[in-house]
């Protein structure tokens, strides 16, 4: 059900389609063993009406989405010969776009304005990208420091709690960073905080920045209020929700403006460390990357420890590298108590 039409504005988050159960299931087979077909497609401004899909061969069970066949219709695809990479092999969308990509679409159409408006907002967002990230790198003396940190503490005590609760309710050690990461900052006045007018503005309530990633390409950094006053549970369901959220394109405007200190995490992605670039109008970031096993003396002894990298980039006009340093010690020291995280 198409709920706002295109071309309609509306306030986000309301509701624009509802799409009803059993997508990716088959078509109920006719009496003579074969799909189906679906109902034909209407004509274009042409005035002809696009070719119908094929039917699935006699007998098959093979699955194509109900939009992937109105794609194939109307770019002329044989769906025979279409490769599936949905669930259980199923034909969608971007398996039909791919095989009438050798040779465009069929006559009469222009190809698939969705996939054009959705290239299009991804330009945008890798134009804004850009534009703030260069003008942080020309206007923000970035300093950046470093350090490792032992997380078999933090790591071990999180595996006892998640062992008695069930799976919706187990913490990621993403939660444990971050937690720890709000904490040493309320402690970082000089890096937490905006600079304005040439004045750096700290605040007194830590407004945590998390960058998610898009799955349209892009980065966002939207930020968890108040979340040094946040235990590890709550805070880890605001992850949860803002991640949702994100994806979901259902942020709140102040959400996306008011962190106070950005916290990036590479490590999902196999980085070992990352160095960042402040986000204006903050003064710091902290970056973790992966968690790995490691080489690590201790009490004498060398061994292998589950530890992370994580890097500090600062403004250097708020704030020196006696007071990045600081940051990451505290940051350290938290994580070496976990308990004192709950």
């Amino acid at each position: 059900e198409i709920v706002v039409h295109e071309g309609e504005k509306v306030p986000v988050g309301t509701t624009i389609a509802r799409i009803g159960g059993g997508i990716l299931e088959p078509e109920p087979p006719r009496s003579d063993g074969e799909h189906t077909p679906p109902p034909p497609v209407t004509p274009d401004a042409g005035g002809g009406a696009p070719p119908s899909p094929p039917s699935a061969p006699s007998g098959g069970r093979r699955r194509v989405t109900p939009l992937a066949r109105r794609v194939a219709a109307g770019l002329g695809v044989d769906l025979d010969s279409v490769r599936g990479t949905g669930p259980s092999g199923a034909v969608v969308r971007a398996d039909v776009e791919a095989a009438a990509a050798g040779r465009g679409p069929a006559p009469g159409r222009s190809g698939s304005a969705g996939a054009d408006r959705r290239s299009e907002r991804q330009a945008t967002m890798r134009d804004a990208i850009a534009s703030l990230m260069a003008r942080s790198k020309r206007e923000v003396p970035h300093y950046y420091l470093e350090r490792a940190i032992d997380l078999t503490p933090a790591l071990e005590h999180l595996d006892v709690l998640n062992a008695e609760r069930p799976a919706a309710r187990r913490l990621l050690p993403a939660a444990m960073l971050l937690r720890a990461t709000a904490l040493a900052a309320h402690d970082a006045p000089a890096l937490n905080g905006h600079w304005v007018d040439g004045v750096l503005r700290s605040s007194d309530r830590v407004h945590l920045g998390v960058a998610v990633a898009l799955r349209g390409g892009g980065v966002v950094a939207p930020a968890i209020h108040d979340a040094d006053r946040l235990g590890l549970d709550d805070l880890m369901a605001a992850l949860r929700d803002l991640t949702a959220r994100v994806r979901g394109g259902r942020l709140r405007g102040g959400e996306l403006t008011d962190a106070t200190i950005t916290v990036t995490q590479l490590g999902d992605r196999g980085a070992d460390l990352v160095h960042g670039v402040v986000f204006l109008p903050q003064v710091a970031l902290v970056g973790f990357g992966r968690v790995a096993e490691r080489p690590w003396a201790l009490d004498g002894m060398v061994g292998a420890r589950r530890t992370v990298t994580a890097t500090l980039a600062a403004d250097h006009r708020a704030s020196d590298g006696h007071a990045g340093s600081l940051l990451l010690e505290v940051l350290a020291e938290r994580l070496a108590v976990p308990e004192g995280l709950l």
